[in-house]
């Protein structure tokens, strides 16, 4: 049985939405941007910080290379790929995600 790939790249996506509407923000980006990750990803991490005023989510995806990345992105993995209700819940619609080389995995996590 041949090991599984291990993950190379790690994307980082970045929103904020209005602390009011961040609990109706988590079930949709878990619904509509998360599962679908999953079926594609290595692996799939989802973060979320509340503020007074407003509530950050960050999701960490990870990848065995940019290529792979590419094929669920359909072109260049640092794309946006907008959810269709993200207007509706994002303060601003972010412009880009941030792609970075895993250079080590430490402690039980990794």
């Amino acid at each position: 049985m041949a090991n599984p790939p291990l993950p190379t790249i790690a994307r980082i996506w970045r929103g904020r939405t209005r602390r009011e509407i961040a609990d109706d923000y988590a079930v949709y980006l878990h619904e509509a941007g998360i599962k679908p990750l999953i079926e594609k990803a290595l692996g799939v991490q989802s973060f979320r910080e509340d503020r007074d005023t407003e509530s950050e989510f960050v999701t960490v995806s990870y990848w065995e290379g940019v290529e792979a990345m590419a094929r669920f992105t359909g072109g260049d993995p640092t794309q946006i790929h907008h959810l269709p209700r993200d207007k509706e819940f994002l303060i601003a619609l972010p412009e880009s995600v941030q792609v970075l080389t895993i250079v080590g995995s430490f402690g039980r996590v990794g």
